[in-house]
């Protein structure tokens, strides 16, 4: 285990570690952004799924806590136990837990070490869940949450518990070289002149892949619509089945590539042309924006939720609705206008960096840590 650093920060992150979305992203964009002299970033995990594979590739070793069904009170009496000996080794200065679910199984023990205990707030709190309840009834020192729509919604969930509003930290995603981004396309099945649509997510139905094909039967001209994500439960598969009996519409077929599990999910965002999510119900934040906008690629979505604190006028499409009809025009727009996608591409970049920037969320999280605890001396 790493010794404290010379400020003495050092901050455990734990996550269940299942799932590959948005909080997986953020760790692995800690871990490559930290400043080990500044605060250092550790991470505890309790399944050995790709966000292991991918720290590990990064040069970090996570601590992995072992399989966790809470149905089975042995594997989560031993996980706490390995989270004993993970807080004993090291002189952590505060425990960061990513979502109600990590945070229910370590709270009794980041507590009996007496450590700060933070949550980092990554979704709308549903109250009646168990996992929330749980957090109700035993809540940690400090929440954090990924947008201020998440704070308000957190803010009617457990008022009492001091909250602060941290982005998460997003790698920037440059732009690709034309030779590339021409390889990239190619590799889809897309031509120089072709307009790609992509749409990168999990496959959750309220991130509204199917309006998005519903109302790319309606638009002319020559264009693709790319989707990457893999499904990861059973509801994911079902859902996946019917976006598949969308695509097959004649006005659609040959246009749609269902791109899976993808690695480069950043350099395909890249080598597109519009980022398209016209999501159903609110997004709590939305990481692929952010990596749209670094690449300098519109953004279009709905005005709700974490999105209207991501993409303005200037970067993207904000929609009233999520209606076929209305993102079927907004979309023929700048298909139809090159230089107005290209306008609104260049303002990306500038505002991802406000609002996600990595180096100033990390110091914002560190601020904060410091503010719970006083740093740890060098033993």
């Amino acid at each position: 285990m790493k010794q404290p650093t010379r400020h003495g920060l050092r901050v455990l992150h734990v996550a269940a570690g299942n799932l590959f979305g948005g909080i997986e992203r953020m760790l692995l964009a800690i871990a490559e952004a930290q400043r080990p002299d500044e605060c250092a970033h550790d991470f505890a995990l309790c399944f050995d799924g790709r966000v292991a594979r991918e720290l590990r590739e990064r040069g970090g070793d996570p601590g992995m806590l072992g399989a966790v069904r809470f149905s089975r009170p042995d594997t989560v009496w031993r996980a706490r136990r390995a989270l004993r000996r993970m807080l004993a080794s090291a002189r952590y200065s505060a425990v960061i837990c990513h979502a109600p679910w990590p945070c229910v199984l370590a709270a009794p023990v980041v507590r009996r070490a007496r450590r700060p205990l933070l949550m980092w707030v990554h979704d709308i709190p549903q109250a009646d869940a168990w996992p929330e309840r749980k957090v109700r009834r035993y809540p940690p020192d400090r929440f954090i949450c990924n947008s201020r729509f998440t704070a308000d919604a957190v803010s009617r969930w457990i008022s009492a518990v001091p909250r602060d509003v941290i982005y998460p930290p997003v790698l920037p995603n440059p732009p690709l070289h034309a030779d590339e981004r021409r390889r990239v396309r190619g590799a889809v099945g897309a031509g120089d002149r072709t307009t790609v649509i992509v749409l990168a997510s999990r496959l959750e139905r309220y991130k509204g892949h199917h309006v998005l094909l519903r109302a790319a039967v309606r638009l002319r001209g020559d264009f693709a619509i790319w989707i990457a994500g893999a499904p990861q439960r059973a509801h994911e598969a079902d859902y996946l089945e019917e976006l598949h009996q969308l695509a097959a519409d004649p006005a659609l077929r040959g246009r749609v590539r269902f791109l899976g599990d993808r690695p480069d999910v950043r350099r395909l965002i890249a080598a597109a042309d519009i980022h398209c999510q016209p999501n159903t119900s609110p997004e709590p934040f939305g990481i692929a924006f952010v990596e749209a906008l670094y690449a300098g690629v519109p953004v279009v979505t709905t005005a709700t939720g974490g999105a209207m604190e991501i993409v303005d006028a200037q970067s993207g499409v904000l929609l009233r609705e999520a209606s076929e009809a209305a993102l079927a025009e907004a979309l023929q727009q700048l298909m139809d206008n090159r230089a107005g996608r290209l306008t609104l591409g260049l303002a990306g970049p500038s505002r991802a960096r406000r609002v996600a920037d990595p180096e100033l969320r990390l110091l914002e999280m560190c601020e904060i840590v410091g503010a719970q605890v006083s740093p740890v001396p060098v033993a």
